[in-house]
């Protein structure tokens, strides 16, 4: 579609792990017009991952969770702004107006088949009807049908200002660091705190490594890291906080990384940190690591030799099918394969 791209506006609300997903789509834009100017409009906890990016002109922050107030900010906040195109990459009510508020000319949205809640009545121009696919690839579709190459890329690595404002929080070792994430917004996708605190000292025990805890500080966490710390003979660093670009830091020195379905899984991926992802609840052809580490997923979700479509629903009870040694092989495995990668044991794309 041929449209002016010197004002975009970028419609994204959800989580962390869709905020990294569209990170390749702004990078994208960018690189192909590195003269427009693009803005973000997103929710509050995404934000900090993002806001200063190289590709990000402008984040307009959207809390949904002040109900009709949110929505009257966000309007408030847009009032001034102009833009050629608005690109919803939701498909949900909250961002089909959302993208309203934006007085683009062209809004561009799902097919009426992936938009729930009506959100394709937001749109002028839809992208074509496709299967359902990786979050990644259908995200990657709007540059297709904007006529802009894609660029898989997502510039998440740390400053060197940020290198040095969070060096002393991990010191060199003589071992592995393996990052352990033990907290998701959903109790469904996690895996039982006691089988951290096993994995946590067969690392510390057989492999001469550390442990670090990374992720936010909700009470499930809160709780399970407790649990871990007090029960592990090699009990792990604490080192979660509130701060996405710290994490950014510490996954970027880590050697591997053990995470469920949540955003930190795909900061790891997109930074080249190896990275063990445990899937039971949520379907990994859609949700997993998308084209890294493939070879390190422990996947619960589907029985043996099944060959479940990529639209599966979730399901529940599967995340305690995860055992404590099908994870440590996958460690293992990462660390032969790829520590000597890199000084810092990453991969590029």
């Amino acid at each position: 579609m041929n449209v002016p791209l010197d004002r975009v506006a970028v419609v994204m609300i959800s989580t962390v792990g869709n905020a990294v997903h569209t990170l390749p789509v702004v990078n994208s834009l960018k690189a192909h017009r590195p003269d427009s100017r693009i803005t973000w409009i997103m929710q509050p906890g995404s934000a900090a991952l993002v806001r200063g990016h190289p590709a990000v002109d402008e984040v307009v922050v959207f809390d949904r969770t002040r109900g009709a107030a949110g929505f009257a900010a966000l309007r408030k906040a847009l009032a001034g702004h102009r833009f050629d195109v608005a690109l919803n990459l939701q498909a949900y009510f909250k961002s089909g107006v959302a993208t309203a508020f934006t007085g683009a000319p062209v809004r561009v949205g799902y097919d009426r088949a992936r938009a729930r809640d009506l959100t394709w009545l937001f749109s002028t121009g839809r992208l074509p009807p496709r299967p359902r696919g990786h979050v990644q690839d259908e995200f990657l579709e709007f540059l297709e049908f904007l006529g802009v190459p894609v660029r898989l890329e997502w510039g998440l690595e740390p400053t060197e200002e940020e290198r040095a404002r969070y060096a002393a929080l991990l010191p060199d070792a003589a071992g592995p660091t393996v990052a352990m994430v033990v907290g998701t917004t959903k109790e469904e996708k996690e895996w039982p705190a006691e089988r951290y605190a096993a994995l946590a000292d067969r690392i510390g025990g057989e492999l001469g490594g550390r442990t670090i805890l990374v992720g936010g500080r909700s009470q499930r966490e809160e709780s399970a890291a407790e649990y871990i710390r007090g029960t592990a003979s090699h009990p792990p660093l604490d080192l979660r906080e509130w701060d996405l670009r710290r994490l950014a830091y510490l996954l970027s020195r880590a050697d591997v990384l053990v995470s469920p379905d949540t955003g930190p899984l795909h900061v790891g991926v997109a930074l080249g940190t190896p990275t063990v992802a445990l899937m039971g609840h949520t379907n990994p052809r859609r949700y997993g690591p998308y084209r890294r580490f493939g070879e390190l997923l422990v996947d619960a979700f589907g029985d043996p030799g099944e060959d479940y479509p990529i639209d599966a629903p979730n399901r529940a009870g599967r995340m305690e099918r995860i055992t404590v040694e099908q994870v440590m092989e996958k460690v293992d495995l990462a660390l032969r394969r790829y520590r000597s990668v890199s000084p810092e044991g990453h991969v590029s794309p």
